[in-house]
């Protein structure tokens, strides 16, 4: 057949004859290809595999096909990244979780090495304390912490604990010893003030730093603090805590815990504070020394309104008890003075540990000082330096005061004592002056000299050292009463060479003077430095009746629950002076402050003896005098040693005594001076003769033996141009007869 197409015209090589249906043999290669074909939904091809096939070569055999990922699966790839992302942050997540509970442990464990080992986190004991009081029980000054009593919770008003919850930590009862809200707060209000304007640390955190931790403001610190917190929160209850805390916490001006700060601020006990004293006790933590209502009042009164609206707020009281409140603390503080107690205080703290030694437990040390006459010594001290001080170019003073057998009624050793600590009564060595001739004139007394003997007042010298009268003017022949009323320098010289210095130095030491003494023959005039007590101490012998007397202040020392730790016994009588010799002293003694340098030390109804001084260019004035009674010195000068403006002993220093004394002696039933003798008075031993000059030869020995002359002396010729003050050592009567009444 013409037109039937043949088959196998184009076929290949080892392939089947395909019909060709009568086609031209041009067009027997058009064959379907897979290509070719219309693709079911299942065959489909995909782009990708379209694009590969036509990258092959005609001549590459073909390949089976992979079967490929459906379109659903293409959307899921974002996915799988995001979980790729969370895998990631979980895992760098866990790693730096445990790298950072790891540098907490290590933190922990630092922290916890550098605190002291855990048996000794015992709640310490308190510091001792030291109550000093006067002889009649008051109490008079205290030295370390002024600790109350401790008190119970229970036995407060519950206001009180409430007011520091309030405006210190209100969730003390929900935290476990550090709040972390609490923290956060803190935080966040100072970077909000740009400063520290709020603490984070809880009552049990600021217990910690109290108890156990200094005050230093360091991260290693507040890292303890909150360690310490969390062990004392697993040790002991909250109310324990709260208690401990309230007991110890320090409310300014050495008062520690709530009941020595309800004594001190309010003159009460803890149990009766009201609302207002209770936030005003609240307040004082912040800052106690800022805030004590002794020194900044209205500080501590706008603190409180403070803590008022917090208790308020807290529900811990009602809206009208705050207002109520406010305004109405009642203030019991005293005054600032001048607190010259606290000189008898460090004096007393300087000599416990050789009575007691270590003091472990709180201790009441009584003593042998008298309120009344202490304060009385002060305001003797303090008002007549204000009114004379610039006058006199007088900065401070000194002034002790004790009984015949050394008992000390009354110490003041400064002006003020917040102002300088320095004790000058005790501490402070300074030159006697001529109140150190008692020992020249003892001393001549012990060697047969009586108060009638007769010595020159002449010029002296003493290789090459010229000593001069205070007014430089001479009496020739006097007796030895007049010499030491008139405070006359040569006479004294004499006698010291006559007696020896090293024999001054011995009576001295005898009586009681304790510092270095050189046996010179400058001696007689006070050369030497002592200090105010051991010098008024030398003179308790003359008023006892001859016998050595040491300075004390301590009687009893107990514990506060009554364990006697220390009782004085008393002193032996040791007869010091012969009571011949202390009749002889007191004799002429007497005679200074009737017509001597003493003149204005007078004491109503009673006998009084005593000793003006004044050292080299007016550097030191001092009064020693006493009564059967008491036995009292002042000193006045500078703490740096330069000139007064011609103060001498008897000016200033014996207005302070007199003052003193007349009301020290008050009300005390009047004795005579021991031993005192009326067989040498004036009357008997002066025969008038006004023709003999006084010698005006330089001595430069022992003067010459005493003259024997039946008991009287030559006086001094009546001279026009006398001065009165030259002779205010002798009285009416003489001098009328020794200057012919140009007085």
């Amino acid at each position: 057949m013409t037109g039937r197409l043949r088959m196998g015209s184009g076929k290949k090589k080892g392939g089947r004859k395909e019909p060709l249906f009568g086609l031209p043999a041009a067009l027997a290669d058009l064959r379907l290809t897979a290509a070719d074909r219309i693709p079911s939904g299942d065959d489909k091809p995909k782009k990708s595999s379209s694009k590969r096939k036509s990258d092959k070569s005609d001549d590459e055999p073909p390949r089976e096909q992979k079967s490929q990922p459906s379109r659903s699966g293409a959307r899921r790839r974002p996915k799988s990244s995001i979980s790729a992302g969370l895998g990631r942050l979980v895992y760098w997540g866990a790693v730096l979780s445990l790298w950072g509970v790891i540098a907490v442990i290590g933190v922990v464990i630092w922290v916890g090495a550098h605190l002291p080992p855990i048996q000794s986190l015992e709640i310490p004991k308190r510091p001792p304390t030291i109550q000093i009081v006067g002889m009649d029980g008051s109490l008079l000054a205290q030295r370390g912490e002024m600790a109350g009593a401790n008190v119970s919770l229970k036995d407060l008003p519950p206001y009180l604990p409430k007011a520091f919850i309030a405006i210190e930590d209100r969730r003390f009862y929900s935290h476990f010893g550090i709040d972390p809200i609490g923290i956060l707060r803190a935080l966040v209000t100072n970077v909000l003030h740009r400063g520290v304007s709020q603490g984070g640390s809880t009552l049990t955190q600021q217990l910690a730093k109290n108890l156990f931790l200094t005050q230093e403001r360091t991260m290693a610190r507040k890292l303890q603090e909150a360690e310490l917190a969390i062990w004392l929160e697993r040790k002991h209850s909250k109310n324990e805590i709260l208690e401990l805390y309230l007991n110890r916490v320090y409310f300014g001006s050495g008062a520690y815990g709530v009941e020595a700060a309800a004594q001190k601020y309010f003159g009460k006990p803890a149990r009766s504070v009201t609302i207002a004293e209770a936030a005003m006790l609240a307040g004082l933590v912040k800052s106690p020394s800022r805030l004590a209502p002794n020194r900044n009042p209205e500080g501590a009164e706008q603190r409180a309104q403070i803590v008022l609206a917090a208790m308020a707020d807290a529900k811990f009281i009602t809206e009208a008890q705050a207002q109520a409140s406010i305004g109405h603390p009642s203030y019991n503080v005293k005054p600032v003075g001048a607190g010259t107690v606290n000189y008898v205080a460090d004096w007393i703290g300087e000599v416990l540990d050789d009575l007691v030694g270590q003091i472990d437990d709180s201790i009441k040390v009584e003593t042998t000082i008298d309120p009344k006459l202490q304060a009385v010594a002060e305001a003797a001290v303090i008002d007549e330096l204000a009114a004379k001080s610039v006058k006199f170019n007088v900065s401070q003073g000194a002034l002790v005061a004790m009984t015949p057998d050394g008992a000390v009624r009354a110490m003041v050793g400064g002006r003020n004592y917040s102002d300088s600590q320095y004790n000058r009564a005790v501490t402070a060595k300074r030159q006697p002056g001529s109140s150190f001739k008692p020992f020249v004139y003892l001393t001549a007394m012990e060697q047969g000299l009586t108060p009638d003997t007769v010595r020159q007042d002449a010029p002296i010298e003493v290789k090459g050292w010229k000593p001069e009268n205070y007014t430089h003017e001479y009496f020739g022949a006097v007796t030895l009463t007049q010499a030491l009323a008139m405070s006359l320098n040569t006479v004294a010289i004499r006698l010291g060479l006559e007696v020896g210095p090293k024999n001054v130095v011995r009576t001295a030491h005898r009586l009681g003077i304790s510092s270095k003494l050189e046996p010179n023959a400058s001696i007689a005039l006070g050369t030497s430095e002592v200090s105010v007590v051991e010098l008024v101490g030398a003179y308790a012998a003359f008023a006892n009746g001859g016998f050595a007397a040491a300075p004390h202040v301590v009687t009893r020392i107990r514990t506060l629950d009554g364990k006697l730790l220390y009782m004085r016994q008393p002193d032996e009588h040791n007869q010091v002076i012969e009571p011949r010799y202390v009749g002889m002293m007191n004799t002429m003694m007497r005679e200074t402050l009737i017509s001597g340098t003493a003149k204005k030390a007078e004491i109503p109804g009673w006998q009084a003896a005593g000793k003006t001084g004044t050292s080299q260019d007016y550097r030191d004035a001092w009064f020693i005098g006493y009564t059967s009674n008491l036995v009292t010195g002042v000193w006045l000068g500078n703490d740096d040693n330069s000139p007064t403006r011609k103060a001498t002993g008897g000016g200033l220093p014996v207005e302070v005594w007199t003052r003193f004394m007349r009301t020290a002696h008050e009300g005390v039933q009047v004795a005579a001076l021991p031993n005192l003798q009326n067989n040498w008075g004036p009357a008997n031993l002066v025969q008038i003769s006004s023709q003999v000059s006084p010698p005006t030869q330089a001595v430069t020995g022992p003067a010459s033996a005493p003259v024997n002359n039946g008991g009287y002396r030559s006086p001094p010729p009546a001279r026009a141009n006398a001065r009165p003050e030259a002779a205010a050592g002798l009285d009416g009567w003489l001098m009328d007869r020794l200057f012919g009444g140009n007085r």
